[in-house]
This record gives C-alpha cells, sequence and structure tokens, in this order.
C-alpha cells in the first residue's frame, strides 16, 4: 500500500470513530456498554450504579431506579436497564411505558433487590409495578427480597374484611408480550407476584418463596388477563401458589413444584359484583407437596351470577396432600345463601399420590347452580393420615359427574 493510501485509510477510521463518538454522545449513552442480542441487534446497556444507585443496603435508590428506566425507556434504541451484584434497598417503584424501541425492554436483575418496611412509604398496593409496556423480559438471576417478616403482623385480613393489604411485591399491569425467567422472590410482603389486565405473559423458571405460616403470601396471582403461561418454576407459600382470579382465560400452569401452600386454585371468584368470567384454564404436570389443598376451585357464597368454565387438571401428583381435589363453593361463609358462580366443563385426569385427610375427593357445590359436566378419570390417591385402617371416600354435593374412567379411588358414586 502506496503512502497516500495509507493516510486515506487512516482518515477514514479517524472519521468512523468521531462519527460513532458523537451519535454516542448525542444520545447519552457515553458510559454505557452495548451489546448484541440474540436477534443481532444492538442493544444498550444502562446501569443504575450509572444514576447514583449504591448497593449499601442503606440508601433508598429508587430515585436511581427510575431515572435509569427513564433513559432506557426513552433512548428509542433496543435498551437493557441493569441492577448488577450487590443489595440495593428501595421504596415503591414505577416502571411505566410506552416505551420507544420496537423491541423488547430487558430489565436484568443481577444482584438483590430489597424492599423498603415502613408501610407509610407504601402509597398503593405494590413495590414494584411495571405497567403499559408491550415488550418487556424480566431476568438477570437476581432477587426480589420483600422483608415480609418485619409487617405481616399487620395483616388483618383474617378477621377483618375491610383490612388495607399490604404491599405485593411485583406486579404488571397492562403489559403485552413479556417474558419473566430467572429471578426469585423472598418473603413478599403479600403476593409474590400480581400478574392484571395483561395479555401474553411468559413465566418460567422462577422461584418464589416465604414461611408457610406468612399470611396471604400467594406466589403468583392472576386476573383479567389472557395467554398467560406459568412453567417449570418452583413455588413455596402460606397461601395459594397459584391463584387464578375474575376475568382469567388461557391460562397454562405447567411442571410447577408447589409447597407449602394452599395449593394450585381457581379463585377465589364471587367475592365483587359483576366479576368477569374464568375459562380456559390448563393446571398439568404439577407436584404439590405437604399442601393444604391440591387442585382446588373455590368461589364465595352470596356472590353475584358468573362463570369458570373449561378447567383440566391433568397429570397431577400429590404428596401428603390434605385435600387433592377440592371444589368449595361456600369459601368464606359456611352459612351464606348459595354461591351463583357456574361452574361447568372440569376435568380431573391421571391424579396420583398420598393425602393427609380421608376425604381425598371433595365436591362441595352450589345448590342454586349445581357444578355440570365433571370428569373424572384415572384418579389414584392413597390414604397416609393418623387414623388407622381408614379408607378413602369421596363427598360430592352437587356435582354432576358426566364421565368417569380407569381407576377411581376414590371416586363419586
Amino acid at each position: 500500500m502506496t503512502i497516500a493510501g495509507s493516510i486515506l485509510v487512516l482518515g477514514l477510521a479517524l472519521l468512523s470513530c468521531v462519527a460513532d463518538g458523537a451519535l454516542r454522545h448525542h444520545i447519552g449513552l457515553s458510559d454505557r456498554r452495548s451489546l448484541i442480542d440474540g436477534s443481532g441487534a444492538a442493544v444498550t446497556v444502562f446501569d443504575v450504579t450509572k444514576h447514583g444507585a449504591k448497593a449499601d443496603d442503606k440508601t433508598d435508590n429508587a430515585e436511581a431506579f427510575i431515572q435509569t428506566w427513564r433513559a432506557a425507556c426513552d433512548s428509542g434504541a433496543p435498551a437493557k436497564m441493569v441492577i448488577p451484584g450487590g443489595t440495593f434497598l428501595t421504596s415503591p417503584v414505577v416502571f411505566q411505558g410506552p416505551c420507544k424501541s420496537t423491541e423488547p425492554i430487558v430489565f436484568e436483575v443481577q444482584g438483590n433487590v430489597k424492599a423498603t418496611t415502613d408501610l407509610s412509604e407504601y402509597s398503593s398496593e405494590q413495590w414494584i409495578l411495571f405497567e403499559i409496556i408491550d415488550g418487556l423480559t424480566l431476568n438477570g438471576g437476581g432477587t426480589f427480597d420483600g422483608q415480609g417478616s418485619a409487617v405481616w403482623k399487620y395483616n388483618d385480613c383474617h378477621q377483618n374484611k375491610e383490612c388495607q393489604p399490604l404491599p405485593s411485591s411485583i406486579k404488571l399491569s397492562k403489559v403485552k408480550n413479556a417474558f419473566v425467567h430467572e429471578i426469585s422472590s423472598v418473603d413478599s410482603k403479600y403476593f409474590h407476584m400480581h400478574v392484571t389486565s395483561c395479555n401474553s405473559i411468559s413465566i418460567h423458571n422462577i422461584n418464589l418463596t416465604a414461611p408457610a405460616n406468612s399470611p396471604n403470601t400467594d406466589g403468583i396471582h392472576i386476573s383479567h388477563s389472557d395467554g398467560v403461561h406459568v412453567t417449570s418454576s418452583k413455588i413455596g407459600t402460606g397461601d395459594d401458589c397459584v391463584s387464578i382470579g375474575q376475568g382469567s382465560t388461557n391460562i397454562l400452569i405447567s411442571q410447577v413444584f408447589c409447597g407449602p401452600g394452599h395449593g394450585l386454585s381457581v379463585g377465589s371468584l364471587g367475592k365483587y359484583k359483576n366479576e368477569e368470567d374464568v375459562s380456559g384454564i390448563v393446571v398439568t404436570n404439577c407436584t404439590l407437596f405437604n399442601t393444604t389443598n391440591g387442585v382446588r376451585i373455590k368461589s364465595y357464597a352470596a356472590s353475584d351470577p358468573s362463570q369458570a368454565l373449561n378447567i383440566t387438571f391433568k397429570d397431577i401428583a400429590m404428596d401428603s396432600v390434605k385435600n387433592p381435589i377440592i371444589i368449595d363453593q361456600k369459601y368464606g361463609s359456611r352459612n351464606g345463601a348459595p354461591s351463583r358462580v357456574k361452574i361447568s366443563n372440569v376435568h380431573y385426569q391421571n391424579i396420583k399420590g398420598t393425602s393427609t385427610s380421608d376425604v381425598a375427593v371433595s365436591f362441595s357445590c352450589s345448590s342454586l347452580v349445581p357444578c355440570q359436566g365433571v370428569e373424572l378419570v384415572d384418579i389414584d390417591l392413597v390414604y397416609i393420615g393418623k387414623k388407622a385402617n381408614m379408607p378413602l371416600s369421596a363427598s360430592c354435593l352437587n356435582a354432576n359427574i358426566v364421565k368417569s374412567g380407569g381407576k377411581q379411588n376414590p371416586g363419586c358414586n
């Protein structure tokens, strides 16, 4: 190469570097790293520590988190917000869209995010809120610590119907096309995760943990949402591992290990006026260990009319479960007027394992709108309770069994 040619190449290289630096300065990315995502597009990383966050377990990082989110969400480029290793304390924070990029925004938690415990700081019913976002990935292997043990004593919902719920740890509201995976939540003050008014949400390989005696620490509560999949996860809490509330459609719960807790539940339904119907629920390939309930449908007595239909519980393993198969339409009151939640087209298929109660199948359906189209196929449960030589039984009140087959231990006669 000639000297003139070498000078030309060097000049072009310098111009390229200057142009790249100018572009980075223009969009404010000079202190951030660029990566390549799976599609080959450049991803810009927004690190919370660059916006003042401190992993000292005492600084309230809410403002720094919000500043980082706004920078990532408004950048217009494929973006990743990162909370690195360490313990970051924060009061309630809202991560709100819509974001400007057409690519999903990534929220990566590598460290430990810890909640403050002063309840006066919580003006709403959640700690971490993601809302109005189309395209979100929440991952990173980190942990959300709700520090619930400091405030569970203030939960009086078991005796006060007008109680003020404690804040949930993570809430997704009006979120579409989200993928939540490889995160943990411990000791939530209330629900670990609340998914509401959402569409197309995939929750995979997460770990939710709270003591068995912690109040209302549901693992995942789903309501008013369509197309939510919860798969390959471990949930052990003081309440339902998964609870599926009103307005939930096309929900899949698969390969979930539940225990301790109150089981995998559809409901509670019928608590409020004009509730939306629940339909298209599939719970499959799950294991329940040492839970108070197995697969459950529950509705309040004296409810307004609504429906729960097209529900399948399939390939479920029960290990030391108190009420393996249960429909309870007198939830909340044994003496109230009959529930008007109509339950229909419910399938129980290949449910096996051990029961600590001698009544392993309990259908307490409404006398006003009896359960219709109930199927029991291959039910094989063994009693391991304290009553010696006690045979297993089934209690099937106001339930129309349309099909039974395979082993029926116990079955509805």
